[in-house]
């Protein structure tokens, strides 16, 4: 029997099984033929082969209350702590070193402060701190691969950042360069779609059929899950809402025109009107009472609200996910967002439940944006992955 869900998600019998156990395990093998529609032997088979690749082991099931002693039952759960993931998230003034385990969470980061310029020499000092972080953070895993995650037009396909404006990189071979540098195999995606697949598998929207992503920091991006599915369109082009005409109509932007969303709300954007120095600062200050800084992130709430009103519109996801750090921080900005998708939304969204902060606040953010990069692959193809 095929699973409905390996129809409806393009998706083998064992990634099927592998998502089901990470999604709800550990569960017993019967509960997982119900869950999945593969018939208990057809899941049994697929277990034991997950099991052989150590991406599932076995545990005694709890035993209910009275119930007589007989075989004991086993269930199986994923295997999180024999693999690692590593990850690079490259953003305009640092790159984010990290490693996840299999449920994908963050079991270190660092922060690696880069100047700008050159891509060539800006990925080899990278590298070059991730072989050494790999030698203290991997401590007996093995290692699975290098997730790397950027914002601006990115090609997995090529592995290539296509355009990242706020770096100035253009046709940048990433992937091949930190894969050559760093011994591991890379793959790269842009942090919106990597954190769309975040959420989906570990975070608030699994379980989703539909979702959109906005990832608001100095540059915007947005991604679309729909049946399961990222959508990239030719090129891995789609999720570009960097130049929606959503800001105020003055400010200017670097494309020539004036009032684009990313040109009002990008980090060195919001930071310059706070007078601050960055939008931590501007988050802490507005969190400890400054009218101003909260003015300040109550504008670039209200400009994302309009952006996600249009995305309901367009694409009516089930849920929409906000990556911005005022709104994981303070209940106004995020009702800010509420306000703006209920006011201008044709679809009568109901915005307190279908518009949903990151479920990957503060530092763990951007590392989980790279390492769901590989982790998605993993969980997609496993057999393929890893066999």
């Amino acid at each position: 029997m095929t699973s409905t869900l390996a129809v409806e998600h393009g998706l083998a019998p064992a990634a099927v099984v592998l998502r089901a156990v990470l999604a709800h395990g550990p569960l017993a093998r019967d509960a997982l033929a119900e869950l999945t529609g593969i018939s208990p032997a057809g899941v049994s088979r697929h277990c034991a082969s997950l099991a052989g690749l150590g991406l599932l082991t076995a545990r005694p099931a709890a035993q209910p209350p009275g119930r007589r002693a007989g075989r004991p039952r086993t269930e199986v759960d994923i295997a999180a702590d024999r693999h690692a993931v590593f990850g690079v998230h490259i953003a305009h003034h640092f790159a984010t070193l990290a490693a996840l385990d299999l449920r994908g969470r963050v079991l270190a980061s660092e922060r690696v402060p880069h100047p700008g310029g050159e891509p060539e020499r800006i990925l080899a000092g990278t590298a070059a701190r991730l072989r050494e972080f790999r030698r203290r953070h991997q401590r007996g895993r093995t290692a699975v691969g290098l997730g790397v995650a950027s914002g601006g037009w990115v090609d997995p396909d090529t592995g290539v950042l296509v355009e990242h404006s706020s770096l100035g990189w253009y046709d940048v071979p990433a992937g091949p360069i930190l894969a050559e540098l760093s011994g591991l195999p890379a793959r790269v995606d842009g942090h919106a779609r990597a954190l769309a697949s975040a959420e989906a598998m570990f975070g608030a929207a699994r379980g989703c059929g539909s979702l959109a992503h906005l990832f608001v920091g100095n540059v915007v991006d947005a991604a679309i899950v729909s049946g399961g599915r990222l959508c990239r369109g030719p090129g891995s082009a789609a999720g570009t809402v960097a130049h929606l005409p959503l800001g105020a109509p003055g400010t200017r932007c670097s494309c020539g025109r004036s009032g684009c969303f990313e040109a009002d709300a990008a980090e060195w954007a919001v930071t310059a009107r706070a007078g601050r120095e960055s939008i931590v600062e501007v988050v802490e200050a507005a969190g400890a009472g400054d009218p101003a800084a909260l003015d300040v992130l109550l504008g670039r709430a209200r400009t994302t609200g309009r952006a996600a009103a249009l995305l309901f519109d367009v694409v009516n996801p089930e849920v929409l996910v906000v990556a911005e750090p005022g709104i994981a921080s303070l209940p106004a900005c995020l009702d800010a967002v509420r306000a703006e998708v209920s006011a201008r939304s044709r679809g009568r969204v109901d915005a307190a439940s279908r518009v949903l902060p990151t479920s990957f606040p503060g530092g763990d953010l951007l590392g989980v944006a790279a390492g769901a990069v590989q982790l998605d692959a993993l969980y997609t193809d496993p057999h393929a992955f890893l066999g």
